[in-house]
C-alpha cells in the first residue's frame, strides 16, 4: 500500500464531494438549460469520485487491519453520502422518475452505483470476516501450543513427583534402620557398662581382699610374738 497515494485520492475526493454536495441546491435555484447542464456537471464528478473509491479501496487491500478497517468503514459512508446526493437529486430535478430523455441512464446509473455500493461493503465484511478467521485461528494454534506445553510440564512434575517420592521412601528406609541400628547400639552400651561396673565392683572387693591379706601377713611378721 502507498499511504502517500492514498492520502493524494483521499483529497482529491473530498473536494470532489463537497462540489457534488453544492449542486443540489444549484439545481433547485436553475431552469432549463443550466439545470441540464448542472446534472451532466453532477454525473461527471460523481463517476470521477466512484474511481477515486475504487482505487481507494485498491490502495487499501495491503494496508493494516489497524488503518483499512477504519478507513474502509469510511469509504463505505462515502458511498452512502454519494448515493444519497444523487437521490436528492432525482427528487429535486425529477430525473429518473419523469420519463424524459436521459432518465434510463440516470437510473440505471444509480442502480450501478447502489450495487457496486454493496459488493463493496460486501467485499470489505469478507476482508474483515477474513481476517477474524484467521485471527482466531491463530489464537487456537497458540492456545493448543500453550496446552501441549503445559501438558509436557504437568507430565515432567508428575516424573519429577515421582522420583521425589521414591527418593523419600529410600530415606524414610534408611532412617528406619538407622533407628534399629542406633537401637542395637544402646543395647550394647548399657549390657556394657553394666560388664564395666560389675568389673569395677569386682577389682574392689580383690583389692579390699588383698589389702586384708598384706595387713594379717605384717601383724603375724611383726606384731604377734
Amino acid at each position: 500500500m502507498s499511504s502517500e497515494e492514498f492520502e493524494k485520492l483521499h483529497e482529491m475526493f473530498k473536494s470532489l464531494h463537497d462540489e457534488l454536495k453544492l449542486i443540489p441546491d444549484r439545481v433547485i435555484r436553475c431552469h432549463g438549460e443550466e439545470k441540464k447542464k448542472l446534472v451532466r456537471a453532477f454525473d461527471e464528478r460523481l463517476g470521477e469520485a466512484e474511481e477515486m473509491l475504487q482505487g481507494m479501496e485498491q490502495e487499501l487491500f495491503g494496508a493494516p487491519a489497524s488503518f483499512r478497517n477504519p478507513m474502509s468503514t469510511k469509504l463505505r459512508l462515502y458511498r452512502r453520502d454519494l448515493a444519497k446526493l444523487q437521490r436528492d437529486l432525482r427528487s429535486d430535478t425529477g430525473l429518473g422518475f419523469s420519463g424524459r430523455p436521459g432518465d434510463g441512464r440516470h437510473s440505471v446509473y444509480g442502480e450501478q452505483n447502489e450495487h457496486s455500493t454493496q459488493l463493496q461493503a460486501q467485499r470489505a465484511l469478507l476482508i474483515q470476516g477474513t481476517e477474524s478467521l484467521n485471527n482466531a485461528s491463530q489464537s487456537i494454534e497458540r492456545s493448543q501450543r500453550i496446552a501441549a506445553e503445559t501438558d509436557q510440564i504437568g507430565t515432567d512434575i508428575i516424573e519429577e513427583l515421582g522420583e521425589q517420592r521414591e527418593q523419600l521412601d529410600r530415606t524414610r528406609d534408611r532412617l528406619v534402620n538407622t533407628g534399629e541400628n542406633l537401637s542395637r547400639s544402646r543395647k550394647i552400651l548399657r549390657a556394657m557398662s553394666r560388664r564395666l561396673m560389675t568389673n569395677k565392683l569386682l577389682l574392689g572387693v580383690i583389692i579390699i581382699m588383698e589389702l586384708a591379706i598384706l595387713g594379717a601377713v605384717v601383724y603375724l611378721k611383726f606384731f604377734r610374738h
